[in-house]
């Protein structure tokens, strides 16, 4: 939907979650707007603060529908933006929608996507990763939304990855498809049929179809949060979302082709054997020294024990704190880990040519609190979305290692995630996690 400069249109926009319903009042469209709040412009419409003669808009919501006849679903997490013409783009969103049981009839769940799921998975059943005799409790996915940057319209959204579970976050390739994350080891069990904790191959696309659901098992099973591509050499690097969670580096056997297979392997730094990189306990790493790494390889990747990271630390390993986001630019592969520090208000870390560096740790939180999602800005500026403070935030990080904020959520308490400029780098995309909301943010970005 598209907001005038001018005017606003509000409607109320009634939204239930489990048993719990609660009504936002939402604007259905953009606005600059004039109010000083704390550095940022205070959003009359009470959704998101920006810098000034910055605007947004509402691409999509929670409950909208779909193209496909589907229902937008909850928990918009992770998200790839890619060009399909001078004028469109493609966005492929993750939902992090975990195992969802039929507890009987007084507390039935709502498909997330609507009635209309049913006659859907008879239809697409093939295409879905975990479903049997064309029934599915395993509601994460992807959906896709086509969206023209000029007239700022949607001009189609749907469901593009089905069957998989908490799809958390993921990345982009260099040849143009998304890989969407499973935050989850759950094994088959009852009625979920296959074991989890897998990527996925998303290939966007403007039409109203879904990707077959393949994990890519070379890739490792485990609590998988994001991956991010050296486009030279063909590594992928991935994060796991645990308290002593490892960095990943996965070598395909081909680089464009994932499914064919790989080498799996982990990162363990010189001197420091089975580093703990937490600095928790004591400033064991300083901002700004690099330290040298070897990679160790791992085997029994696709382990139904989920004891990946655990034999990994006891060969020598490197174990992060929440290993969340990461991007790749300048030869450099930025990553999160959002209970980094001493205090746990998070650490940026990146990595180059076989050396890694602590980027960023956060002594205070009213600069950062426990970072998320991340890219790069097109200034080269580090930005992140928050997760853990209420009215989340998106935080620019510069060279200098001195924060800014860019945006913050007043709508409710939900995180910020998603983030992702537009391949002309003149828009921000953005969702809010929680009730669903996906924002296309615009304004003078050179003046950052």
């Amino acid at each position: 939907m598209t907001i005038s400069r001018k005017n606003f249109i509000k409607n109320i926009s009634i939204v239930t979650i489990g048993l719990t319903s609660f009504s936002r009042l939402l604007a259905t469209g953009s606005q600059i707007f004039t109010n000083d709040l704390q550095g940022l412009i205070k959003d009359p419409n009470k959704i998101l603060n920006l810098p000034k003669d910055f605007s947004y808009t509402i691409l999509s919501k929670l409950n909208d529908k779909m193209n496909d006849g589907l229902r937008v679903p909850d928990k918009a997490d992770g998200m790839g933006c890619f060009e399909l013409d001078n004028n469109h783009v493609i966005l492929v969103r993750n939902h992090e929608i975990g195992h969802m049981p039929l507890l009987g009839n007084a507390f039935r769940l709502k498909n997330p996507y609507g009635k209309k799921m049913k006659r859907y998975l008879k239809k697409n059943n093939d295409f879905f990763y975990d479903s049997s005799l064309k029934k599915t409790e395993c509601f994460g996915g992807t959906t896709t939304i086509t969206y023209n940057v000029k007239t700022k319209k949607v001009i189609n959204q749907h469901l593009s990855l089905a069957g998989t579970l908490v799809n958390c976050s993921g990345g982009s390739t260099p040849w143009g498809t998304w890989i969407s994350c499973e935050e989850t080891v759950k094994l088959k069990e009852g009625k979920v049929f296959k074991n989890h904790g897998y990527n996925f191959e998303v290939f966007p696309s403007s039409k109203n179809k879904l990707t077959k659901a393949v994990p890519l098992k070379s890739m490792g099973r485990f609590r998988h949060e994001a991956v991010a591509f050296d486009p030279l050499k063909g590594y992928v690097y991935q994060t796991e979302d645990r308290e002593d969670g490892l960095f990943y580096r996965f070598i395909p056997k081909i680089k464009n082709k994932l499914y064919k297979g790989g080498k799996l392997q982990a990162l363990s730094i010189v001197d420091f054997k089975s580093a703990d990189c937490r600095n928790w306990k004591k400033e064991e790493f300083k901002v700004g020294q690099s330290y040298k790494c070897d990679w160790l390889d791992l085997n029994k990747v696709d382990s139904k024990k989920d004891d990946l990271r655990k034999r990994g630390k006891k060969k020598g390993c490197a174990i992060f704190a929440r290993g969340e986001g990461m991007w790749y630019a300048n030869d450099y592969i930025y990553f999160t880990a959002t209970t980094g520090g001493k205090s746990k208000f998070g650490q940026i870390w990146r990595y180059s040519n076989n050396s890694i560096e602590l980027f960023y740790e956060s002594k205070d939180k009213n600069l950062m609190y426990k970072p998320d999602n991340i890219t790069i800005a097109p200034w080269g500026d580090v930005i992140i979305c928050e997760d853990g403070r209420g009215h989340d935030r998106l935080i620019g990080v510069k060279p200098n290692g001195k924060t800014y904020v860019l945006a913050e959520n007043i709508l409710n308490t939900s995180e910020l995630a998603g983030i992702v400029f537009s391949p002309n780098e003149k828009v921000l995309f953005l969702n809010i996690y929680k009730p669903t909301m996906t924002l296309a943010i615009e304004g003078p970005w050179n003046k950052l």
